[in-house]
């Protein structure tokens, strides 16, 4: 449930919109996304496009072919993380990946409270495929206040022997995947939580020390990840190929805690931290320590594209 101070924290149905990516080669990032992992191309114009299953987007890619690949240590994407409503769903997507893009897949995992499997797109932008277990099913940590996660070996064969159905491996389904979560790379954690938990209003899950942080809302085991993996001490993004845009949704006026009300606390909570920001009244734009771009809106706004 939303904790009683609501003037804190985000409301507890929040959830990540479409992630934004600058890309250099449009036409191929369309084809690994539409034809490997089976989205829809809902819209083509001018240098961008927009791709997601039964009308709504989940990712925007933004033609930018002068900008040059960021370096392994910037901060910046880590992956993107699409999350699928069953484990036959997913099967399906990851078997049509791997037919379409063999040679781009990066390994699978199960962290307790998910199956996932991991690939990277043809411009090296970490890409996630997940299924979540059920809440009935996750642990909270020992010391409490959080949700017990780890990464134990998944097999991908027999997980595709158990899940894969023959309709699924003939075809891939326009099932209502969503972006369940996006992890980032970044400079350092506290820094990290100083800005998505303290000003932004996420609520913590899990730390593992300097190294990572997950963070999330309404008791989800997370909404956005950050870890120093590759990026420790990485300052400021310089202008790039890769992650341009980190969209969070907030639940309409017609839910308690709604958008209005939520923005309007952020955008207060913001100012009080000192941090520039963009508000309109209906979406609020602002940059993290590492400038990367976090817009917040209203979920199922009729400009989400």
């Amino acid at each position: 449930m939303q904790t009683p101070d609501t003037e804190r924290r985000l409301p507890d149905a929040t959830g990540m919109g479409a992630v934004t990516l600058k890309v250099h080669d449009l036409d191929t990032m369309i084809d690994f996304y539409h034809r490997g992992l089976g989205m829809q191309v809902l819209r083509q114009d001018k240098g961008t496009a927009a791709l997601g299953r039964q009308g709504v987007a989940t990712l925007l890619l933004d033609h930018a072919g002068p900008l040059a690949t960021a370096p392994a240590g910037a901060a910046g994407l880590y992956h993107t993380a699409f999350l699928f409503p069953t484990a036959a769903e997913l099967a399906s997507v990851v078997y049509a990946a791997a037919q379409h893009s063999p040679g781009k897949f990066q390994g699978s995992s199960d962290h307790l409270v998910s199956e996932a499997f991991y690939f990277g797109d043809p411009e090296g932008n970490g890409v996630e495929l997940y299924v979540d277990r059920p809440r009935s099913q996750w642990e909270e940590l020992p010391t409490g206040g959080g949700v017990q996660m780890g990464s134990a070996f998944l097999d991908p064969n027999r997980y595709l022997q158990q899940h894969l159905t023959e309709q699924g491996a003939a075809a891939v389904a326009d099932t209502p995947a969503t972006v369940g979560h996006v992890h980032l790379k970044v400079g350092d954690i506290q820094t990290a939580k100083a800005f998505y938990v303290d000003a932004l209003g996420f609520d913590v899950t899990n730390v593992y020390g300097s190294q990572a942080l997950f963070v999330s809302a309404g008791g989800y085991h997370h909404h956005l990840g950050m870890n120093t993996w590759e990026s420790k001490g990485a300052t400021d993004r310089t202008p790039a190929l890769g992650l341009g845009e980190v969209r969070i949704e907030l639940p309409g006026d017609g839910t308690p805690g709604g958008s209005s009300e939520a923005l309007a606390a952020l955008d207060a909570r913001l100012a009080s931290a000192g941090i520039a920001r963009e508000f309109d009244g209906a979406e609020l734009t602002v940059l993290d320590p590492w400038r990367n771009r976090v817009r917040v809106r209203e979920i199922g706004s009729e400009n989400a594209l």
